[in-house]
């Protein structure tokens, strides 16, 4: 097991690493920082949320870009402006005790005014939604001529809310690049064909292996109970877990909305986030939550990505996802860091054979708790 200095980071960057408690490399990245620091390659990297896959791309690309260069070296692309704003974040705060890197996050739901102007000033590092880039390329507002090196974060996200033709269009206009980078949880046709289309034929494949990609230090658990016994269930769970906080899935919004009600006549201090909610909104329930004013998140699949809160105890499922790659994403959204958590599944008996299909697809063992 390599230290990030062994890895080849350098020193003010593991200083800022130290401070953050980042202190032992994750999987994903003893496997990445030491092939992306030492030349120029194309990667498409396979791992879930939660591996540390920001640190992996981010250390390397914060060692190659010069910071008495004042144009644009970077590019990094998300699929939401939660994760776009939390990658600036984290950038940011690797920098603290090293020369500083400006990094710009600019994504759709804020004035592209506002955003323009931000890119006047020294901007190394451009973290962005796929559509907020396009318009900014169409008003000239950002210029791209010197970037060495595109990643692509959750691709496989960004592919599953419709940018594919961005996504396209972006990689062509950067197509004699010296390096991307491509990380995604899943591998599905769509991102093969980006795959194929725009990275080189000898691109570098990394695979946390399909063992590890399920986050080990979750405890998978489940309890039968029939619909009118659901909530009485949910409820003994949220009790045991005491005032750790947490977030609890539904599939539609309706049933976010309902739920969300059903536990505030509780007194459980809980918010919906969904699809619908205007951007002001969501914003405002994902503060409350950062600042614990809120103990409980109830959200559906699509308005859930790109949340990264740290010390979430659990997540439940109290409606289960579509596939198993929602189970995935959702469940990764606990024990985070090198902590542990739970994945608590509220299910019918017929609902069993599909955690049994979970089992085997994803190589997890569940856990029936009475």
């Amino acid at each position: 097991m390599k230290n990030f200095k062994e890895l080849g980071i350098s020193e003010g960057l593991v200083k800022g690493l130290t401070e953050l408690g980042i202190i032992e490399p994750t999987d994903i990245q003893q496997k990445v920082i030491p092939l992306l620091l030492s030349e120029n390659s194309d990667l498409v990297a396979q791992a879930q949320t939660g591996t540390g896959k920001t640190a992996a791309y981010g250390l390397p690309l914060l060692e190659q870009v010069d910071p008495e260069n004042r144009a644009v070296q970077g590019l990094i692309l998300c699929p939401t402006r939660e994760l776009a704003q939390q990658v600036a974040k984290q950038l940011f705060k690797f920098t603290k005790y090293s020369t500083k890197v400006f990094t710009e996050a600019v994504y759709g739901g804020e004035k592209i005014d506002r955003q323009i102007a931000s890119l006047q000033r020294p901007t190394q590092i451009v973290v962005a939604t796929p559509g907020r880039l396009i318009d900014l390329l169409k008003r000239k507002a950002v210029d791209l001529s010197s970037v060495q090196t595109i990643v692509l974060d959750e691709a496989d996200e960004m592919l599953s809310m419709g940018f594919k033709k961005e996504l396209d269009e972006i990689l062509n206009s950067l197509s004699s690049i010296e390096n991307k980078w491509l990380f995604s949880a899943t591998i599905p046709n769509g991102i093969q064909e980006i795959i194929s289309n725009h990275l080189s034929k000898d691109a570098e494949r990394i695979t946390v292996n399909r063992g590890n990609i399920v986050n080990k230090k979750i405890s998978h658990q489940y309890v039968v109970c029939d619909d009118s016994e659901k909530m009485h269930a949910l409820l003994q769970f949220l009790k045991s877990e005491h005032k750790n906080r947490g977030v609890i899935f539904c599939k539609t919004k309706a049933a976010t909305q309902k739920l969300a009600k059903q536990l505030i006549a509780r007194n459980i201090a809980t918010d919906a986030i969904h699809g619908d909610l205007l951007q002001k909104e969501r914003d405002k329930v994902m503060r409350a939550f950062k600042n614990e004013t809120l103990r409980i998140l109830v959200a559906t699949d699509v308005a859930a990505r790109g949340i990264d809160i740290s010390d979430l105890t659990f997540v439940a499922h109290y409606q289960l996802p579509e596939s198993d790659e929602y189970y995935t994403h959702r469940s990764g959204r606990t024990a985070r860091a090198g902590k542990e958590g739970v994945s608590m599944c509220f299910v019918s008996t017929s609902e069993i054979k599909t955690l049994r299909n979970y089992e085997r697809t994803l190589g997890l063992k569940f856990h029936q708790v009475k």
